[in-house]
């Protein structure tokens, strides 16, 4: 199709990820809660077929050459991003006790930011991949430097910014383009949805400027850190993209609580009147359910 997999695959298959966890956890929860409730042991029988079944797939992996350098390397990067991934979650437990509309623009936010990030880094390793024949440890002429400047990332390439060589900023700055609009969409549409209001303008400012803050830093360490792997001897494909998710995670939901944070000291309408939609349709919910209970109290025993 004449298209760049680097701009399609990597977040299509991290969104088609996510869905296909949480539909599955979510799934397979159910069976295995039902199961508990009436005395099954399902869960510990799957889960000690998992360590038996565990050597044989180890084997496999360790005798094909595709798999053996994941397997011997690929761990850390998976485990580092959970403990990484887990800060940003006591943020988000911590936010939503003072800020419940928070839990639908954290998604989004990191979402968005998260493959952003790895349109980033998958190019930029296909780029080294390309540019020294796949040896890892060199790099192309000029671009020995792994440490640069913040601004050099999105500003590398233009007139008395920067000497150094800077083949990526011309796609940081894209993507930083890309991110506004997209943005915009979805706030629009989920104050629409939820809280029937069009965000104001100082509503939106806080967002993009949180959402902006935290795009700019990935791209910045996804620099670093892809150039300081390849210095190593190791293929950022298979450990770059784990970590800048996390990082991603991370940053989103601290800068998006700093964001509801300064709307709330500036009583912002928005924030409000999500607050109240969300009260409200827990309201509605519980009135709902007092209903449905009192009717089957009222008709008494069958």
């Amino acid at each position: 199709l004449n298209i760049n997999p680097d701009n399609v695959a990597t977040p299509i298959a991290a969104s088609l990820g996510d869905v296909t966890t949480l539909g599955l956890l979510a799934w397979i929860a159910n069976i295995l809660y039902e199961h508990l409730k009436v005395g099954l042991f399902t869960s510990h029988i799957i889960i000690g077929g998992y360590f038996l079944i565990l050597p044989m797939f180890l084997y496999l992996a360790w005798n094909n050459k595709h798999t053996m350098e994941v397997l011997q390397t690929g761990w850390t990067p998976v485990v580092m991003a959970m403990l990484i991934s887990t800060g940003g979650g006591f943020i988000l437990d911590k936010a939503v006790e003072h800020f419940r509309g928070i839990t639908m623009f954290a998604p989004v936010m990191n979402g968005a930011g998260g493959n952003l990030v790895a349109i980033q880094a998958s190019r930029m390793t296909t780029y080294l991949h390309a540019a020294t024949n796949s040896l890892q440890g060199t790099f192309p002429l000029g671009e020995e430097k792994v440490c640069l400047l913040p601004c050099s990332i999105i500003c590398g390439g233009m007139k008395h910014c920067s000497t150094h060589p800077a083949p990526h900023s011309r796609m940081s700055r894209i993507l930083l383009i890309l991110l506004l609009p997209g943005q915009i969409i979805f706030v629009y549409c989920i104050c629409m949805l939820r809280a029937q209001t069009s965000p104001t303008p100082l509503f939106m400012f806080a967002y993009a400027l949180a959402s902006l803050s935290q795009v700019f830093i990935l791209l910045y360490l996804c620099q670093i850190l892809v150039y300081w792997m390849w210095s190593r001897g190791s293929d950022p494909d298979n450990a770059a993209i784990p970590y800048l998710t996390a990082i991603g995670d991370l940053l989103g939901t601290g800068f998006l609580t700093i964001a509801f944070i300064f709307l709330y000291l500036l009583n912002d309408g928005t924030l409000t009147q999500l607050e109240h939609g969300h009260h409200n349709s827990t309201l509605t919910d519980l009135a709902l359910i007092n209903n449905q209970t009192t009717v089957i109290t009222t008709m008494g025993p069958l």
